[in-house]
């Protein structure tokens, strides 16, 4: 039988993982509501990028704090979109835009699918390093 805990890197890191989680909480909520004089100018499309960027650690972080990825997924998509709503209406001079959201989206999906695959990735590793553990090297008659 394979050990099924994950490898120290995909464990939750309890205090560590959670204050990470909140320090990029942190972050969003600078870079998403910042007024419009304070976003500094750059080239079409790059906002897109710090989007995605954005919710692609949301997610990582928060998968690492111990969220569970579904719940972890719409509270983050919502959290994008309302970011966007706020941005429209209140006086930050900012404009929300449905892009920005799918973005945000794209880094939700892509954070939580990199998660899951080292995931499996690092479980199948452990798998494999317990059977080693369990029935010894090769030619071993240990059991």
């Amino acid at each position: 039988m394979t050990d099924p805990s994950p490898s120290p890197a995909f464990r939750v890191h309890g205090a560590l993982s959670r204050g990470a989680f909140a320090v990029t909480v942190l972050v969003s909520l600078a870079v998403l509501f910042a007024p419009a004089s304070d976003v500094p100018a750059a080239p079409p499309g790059v906002d897109k990028l710090v989007h995605l960027a954005l919710f692609l650690a949301l997610a990582l972080a928060g998968r690492w704090a111990g969220t569970r990825p579904g719940p972890l997924a719409v509270l983050l998509l919502a959290y994008g979109a309302v970011s966007e709503v706020v941005q429209a209406v209140t006086s930050l001079q900012r404009s929300g835009s449905v892009l920005d959201w799918l973005a945000d989206a794209a880094g939700v999906a892509l954070g939580l699918l990199l998660w899951a695959v080292g995931e499996r990735r690092a479980a199948r590793v452990t798998g494999a390093e317990a059977v080693l553990h369990r029935d010894g090297p090769p030619g071993s008659l240990t059991r």
